[in-house]
């Protein structure tokens, strides 16, 4: 069935096949009776060429030529030869059962130093990636991430005669991280930032004109967005539930939990607000803010500063009022009765330099009456 190879060729008749093919006199033999672990090769087997036991029994010196050996135990290499040897010895079995005309020695130990080479590059890259220590950034873990606003609706308080009052619902963020252990003396802070980047705030008296709540950097473009800190502990949006320190050096992993909450709880007043009358005027109530908020992880001594998640979310209101009607009946929730859910970034966004600095935006924020007829009144300048 076909051709049939010839089962007698040995080891022996391949070593000396490649000896005879590059030309080179065989290296004088070890001497067994130095090293018991090599003892005379009987025919048939492989011949130790010339190369002396290293202390690890891995001969050394051998001519380049040669069939490169390992250990006699095998724990190496296929049949006693090394990597160069494997080499060599496929090229000459591959001439005497496929046709390959005879091989250079100068292209074989071309290939043979370019194969070796590779293998320590890649084992010199490995050794790296294995013996390297990650970073902090590479290892701080967010093991768990939710962000919701609470599905119940806006609820109206109608309980002073002074002022509507309305409590939206609660936005909520937590996250799990994982840190890794901190073999220096540093000092990290991973908590909540978040800031402001888009406001409208409309109280609308009927005829008379309205009362905004704005932002006047922000509106007017000079800024990305503003920080919506606590006021206190900059950048931070508090510094209870907000954040967790970790204080190196530390042996393990610390786990723990940062969690917030948001919403708003503003006060209207019925009557026009540069008004000495508190006639109910007041018509309707329109607010749309966005909000980014930021997971992030901050070294205390070099401001190294790390973002691990980035949420974005909005709270939208619509309030209409019936000033003519008797108190508890006049406000109604018009939309929307459900917020959107926030939404976590697939791509961390950058912090604006304005949302990690004072002002924050309760202190930046201005009251302004903005008549029908007549220029706008500033009716309560920002804090700052």
């Amino acid at each position: 069935m076909g051709d049939r190879l010839d089962v007698a060729f040995t080891q022996q008749q391949v070593h000396q096949d490649l000896l005879s093919s590059q030309s080179v006199a065989p290296c004088e033999t070890h001497d067994s009776a130095k090293d018991p672990r090599d003892s005379v090769p009987s025919q048939g087997q492989q011949r130790d060429h010339g190369a002396a036991a290293s202390p690890g029994g891995r001969r050394v010196g051998a001519h380049p030529h040669a069939l490169g050996q390992t250990d006699v135990n095998g724990e190496e290499g296929v049949h006693g030869y090394s990597l160069e040897g494997r080499v060599e010895l496929h090229a000459v079995f591959l001439r005497h059962f496929g046709g390959l005309p005879p091989v250079p020695a100068a292209a074989v130990d071309l290939w043979t130093l370019l194969w070796i080479g590779l293998q320590f590059n890649a084992m010199g890259c490995i050794q790296s990636i294995r013996c390297k220590p990650k970073s902090f950034r590479e290892s701080i873990t967010v093991l768990e991430l939710n962000a919701s606003i609470d599905s119940n609706p806006t609820i109206i308080d109608e309980g002073s005669g002074v002022v509507l009052r309305y409590r939206t619902p609660h936005f909520r963020a937590t996250a799990r991280v994982q840190v890794p252990p901190l073999p220096a003396k540093e000092t990290w802070t991973i908590g909540w930032i978040q800031a402001c980047d888009h406001m409208e705030f409309f109280n609308t008296y009927g005829d008379k004109g309205m009362s905004s709540w704005e932002l006047p950097d922000l509106r007017d473009g000079k800024i990305q967005a503003i920080s919506d800190s606590d006021g206190v502990n900059y950048p931070w949006y508090g510094n209870t539930t907000e954040t967790c320190i970790v204080v190196g050096p530390t042996k393990k992993d610390s786990k723990f939990t940062v969690s917030m909450n948001d919403n708003f709880y503003p006060s209207v007043t019925w009557g026009v607000p540069v008004s000495d009358s508190n006639v109910p005027k007041l018509s309707s109530i329109h607010r749309d803010q966005s909000f980014t908020t930021w997971l992030v992880a901050i070294n205390q001594a070099t401001s190294e500063t790390l973002v691990l998640k980035t949420i974005r979310w909005r709270m939208r209101l619509h309030i209409h009022v019936d000033p003519e009607k008797p108190l508890s009946h006049r406000a109604v929730l018009m939309e929307p009765v459900a917020q959107e859910q926030p939404q976590i970034l697939g791509k961390n966004e950058p912090i604006p330099p304005n949302a990690m600095v004072k002002p924050n935006a309760n202190d930046a924020q201005v009251l302004m009456w903005r008549p029908k007829n007549g220029d706008p009144v500033v009716v309560i300048p920002p804090k700052y």
